[in-house]
C-alpha cells in the first residue's frame, strides 16, 4: 500500500476513535439527564460524566507517552464543551412577560384557586342587539397566551353584541405561573368555574350565567365542566369548537381526520428557533419522548416559555389550514405576543390521557349546546363524535366547509362565517349551516372520511 494511503487509513481510523469516543460520552450523559431527571440543570449529569471520563483517560495513559496522554484527553475535552453547553441557559431563567397589548384591555384577576389569570373584555359595540349574557373563551393550548388572530375575532364577536370575555389560564400569557406539579386538567376546570363567579361578582345585575366558547383544548376544558355539575350550572349556553381528546379512552383513539391540512405543504416556518440551541433540543426533545418529566430539573418552567418560539411549533401550526392555503397562512402572532408553555401543557395532556371515562358523567349534562367541526381539521375525527355521541345537551352541530383545525383564521370571509355560526346559536336562531352531523350520522359521516 502506498505511504499516503497508508497514512490517510491511519488518520482515519483514530479520527474514527475519537468521533466514537466522543458520541460514546455524549449518550452517556444524555442517558444520565434521563436518569437524574435533568437535576442541578443538567450538572449533575455533567460532573459525573467527564469525571469518569478523565478517569478512564488517567488510566489508559498511565504508561505512555506525554503526547499519547494529552491525545487521550482531546475526545474528554470535545465532549464536555458539547454536554456543557446543554447545562448552560441562554434564555432568561425568571418568567419575563409580553408586553401590554395597546388594543385590549387587560385586568388580572386573583381566583379563588390560587391563580392568578389575565383577563380580557371586549364590551359590545356596533348596532346589533347587545346580548345580556356574558360570552366567555378559551383558547387553545392548553398553556398558551390568546393570538393576536384570536383577538381580532373576538373583537368581530363583540361588535355583533356580544360581551366577549376571554382570558389566558395559569401558567400561559400575562397570566403568573403556577408549581408544575399543580398544573392540571380538573386545575383548568376548576380554574374555568372560578373566573364564573369571579365574572358574577364583577356583574352582580347580569345573569348569573355565561356562555362559554371552547376552542381546541379550550373545548376539552368546557366538555369537562358540562361533566361537572356544580360548573355547568354556572354555564348558559355551551360552543365546542374542535375539541381534543375529552378522556383517557378517547385520547387512546387513532386514526380518521378531516381533509387534507397543509402539514408537509407549507413552506416552513422561519425565525429563531430554541431547538436549534442544544440545551433547549435536548430539554424539550426528551419531555416529548417522556424521557423527563415536565417539572424536570434541566430546566425551569419560565425559562423554557422564555425560550420557546414561534417556528418552535413548526408543521403544527400549517396543520390548523387546509391544503389549499397551504401557501398563505397568515401569520398567528407577533414574536413580542407568543407564549406557548410546552412543559405545563405537556402536563395537562397527560393528566387527560389518565382521566377516566367522561361519558357515564357527561350523559346527565342539559346545558344547550353546540358542536363545531372543520373539513380540515387535524383533530382526529372521532374525538369530536365522542362528545356529540355522550352529551345530550348538544342542540347543532356545524360542519364548517374550507376551514382547517383553526376555524377563524381571518382568510377569505371565514372569521365572519364562524361568528355567524356562533351568534345564530346563542340567540337561538336559525342555524346558517346544516345541523350536520347529527348523532345518527355519526357511523356514515366517519365513513364518508369528511
Amino acid at each position: 500500500m502506498p505511504a499516503f494511503a497508508l497514512r490517510l487509513v491511519r488518520s482515519t481510523a483514530r479520527l474514527a476513535k475519537v468521533v466514537g469516543a466522543v458520541l460514546a460520552l455524549v449518550v452517556a450523559f444524555l442517558l444520565l439527564i434521563v436518569l437524574t431527571d435533568g437535576a442541578g440543570s443538567g450538572l449533575a449529569a455533567w460532573c459525573v460524566t467527564t469525571g469518569l471520563a478523565v478517569a478512564v483517560a488517567l488510566r489508559w495513559g498511565r504508561h505512555r507517552t506525554r503526547a499519547r496522554r494529552l491525545a487521550l484527553f482531546g475526545p474528554v475535552l470535545l465532549a464536555a464543551a458539547l454536554t456543557g453547553s446543554v447545562c448552560v441557559p441562554t434564555a432568561p431563567t425568571a418568567r419575563r412577560y409580553p408586553p401590554a397589548l395597546p388594543s385590549a384591555a387587560m385586568r388580572h384577576w386573583d381566583l379563588s384557586t390560587g391563580s392568578r389569570v389575565a383577563v380580557y373584555h371586549y364590551p359590545p359595540t356596533g348596532s346589533a342587539p347587545r346580548s345580556a349574557v356574558p360570552l366567555v373563551y378559551l383558547n387553545g393550548g392548553p398553556v398558551r397566551g390568546i393570538s393576536l388572530l384570536d383577538h381580532r375575532f373576538l373583537r368581530l364577536l363583540a361588535s355583533q353584541g356580544h360581551d366577549v370575555y376571554a382570558y389566558e389560564p395559569a401558567g400561559a400569557g400575562r397570566s403568573a405561573l403556577l408549581p408544575m406539579d399543580q398544573y392540571s386538567i380538573s386545575r383548568s376546570v376548576r380554574d374555568l368555574a372560578a373566573v364564573l363567579d369571579h365574572l358574577g361578582a364583577a356583574k352582580p345585575r347580569s345573569t348569573a350565567k355565561a356562555d362559554i366558547l371552547g376552542f381546541s383544548s379550550g373545548a376539552v376544558v368546557l366538555t369537562r365542566a358540562l361533566a361537572t355539575p356544580m360548573v355547568a350550572a354556572h354555564i348558559h349556553r355551551a360552543i365546542i369548537a374542535e375539541p381534543g381528546p375529552m378522556d383517557g379512552p378517547t385520547a387512546r383513539i387513532d386514526g380518521q381526520r378531516g381533509r387534507p391540512s397543509a402539514r408537509g405543504l407549507a413552506p416552513a416556518m422561519t425565525g429563531p428557533r430554541s431547538t436549534h440551541v442544544p440545551r433547549y433540543a435536548v430539554a424539550f426533545g426528551l419531555m416529548r419522548l417522556g424521557l423527563l418529566t415536565p417539572g424536570t430539573g434541566l430546566i425551569g418552567q419560565a425559562e423554557g416559555d422564555n425560550a420557546f418560539t414561534t417556528a418552535d411549533l413548526g408543521s403544527d401550526t400549517a396543520s390548523a389550514y387546509c391544503a389549499r392555503d397551504a401557501h398563505r397562512i397568515p401569520a398567528e402572532d407577533s414574536a413580542r405576543n407568543f407564549s406557548f408553555s410546552p412543559a405545563a401543557s405537556l402536563r395537562v395532556q397527560r393528566t387527560v390521557k389518565d382521566s377516566p371515562s367522561l361519558a357515564p358523567r357527561l350523559k346527565h349534562s342539559r346545558v344547550p349546546a353546540m358542536l363545531m367541526i372543520a373539513e380540515c381539521s387535524s383533530q382526529v375525527r372521532r374525538w369530536a363524535t365522542a362528545v356529540l355521541a355522550a352529551d345530550p345537551g348538544i342542540r347543532r352541530t356545524q360542519y364548517l366547509p374550507g376551514v382547517g383545525h383553526h376555524l377563524w383564521n381571518g382568510l377569505d370571509d371565514n372569521n365572519r362565517r364562524a361568528a355567524a355560526v356562533i351568534t345564530a346559536f346563542l340567540r337561538d336562531a336559525p342555524a346558517p349551516l346544516p345541523d350536520y352531523p347529527t348523532r345518527e350520522d355519526i357511523p356514515a359521516f366517519l365513513r364518508a372520511r369528511k
